[in-house]
């Protein structure tokens, strides 16, 4: 009875000490460090968010650098939503083009750069353009050659957004 009495006590010491090491509530935690860049967007892609917004003018919005999450609905009936959600959260494209009234997504444009050339860059832009077809948002790639033509980026953006 004795040993038996012992052995509860240990069990139930290193429970609770397990509870105070392990589990407890407000013990520190790892505390990351950020800073703010200088840029939200690289120096070609500026070049061309400033060509875009002056062409669109005051019909439509122009936003950089967004996160698929932000313009798919992954809630639909009979998937999970969460592995949905996890999907595509981290997938972006460096511009979607709304309309005016409703900051609705009308056009996604993804700026190609030397990084879009690797076999794993070509399938997730492949991914990438399925996922936006099948949401019936269309996508407008624009080669990075050094320079922008703005009448030709003038005349893809009016066959998208007519």
């Amino acid at each position: 009875m004795n040993t038996l009495f012992v052995w509860s006590i240990v069990i139930v010491g290193i429970t609770l000490l397990l509870k105070l090491f392990l589990f407890k509530p407000n013990r520190p935690r790892f505390k990351y460090i950020y800073k703010k860049k200088n840029f939200l967007i690289s120096a070609p892609e500026h070049e061309l968010f400033d060509i875009l917004v002056a062409l669109v003018g005051n019909k439509y919005h122009v936003f950089p650098q967004i996160h698929l999450a932000t313009i798919l609905d992954h809630k639909i009936v009979g998937q999970n939503w969460v592995s949905a959600f996890r999907h595509i959260d981290e997938k972006s494209v460096d511009f979607v083009i709304c309309d005016i009234n409703y900051i609705k997504p009308l056009l996604a444009i993804e700026l190609d750069d030397k990084t879009h050339e690797s076999n794993v860059r070509k399938n997730r832009d492949a991914e990438v353009e399925q996922i936006l077809s099948d949401a019936q948002i269309p996508l407008l790639r624009i080669e990075n050659k050094g320079f922008f033509d703005k009448e030709i980026i003038a005349t893809q953006l009016n066959n998208y957004l007519k």
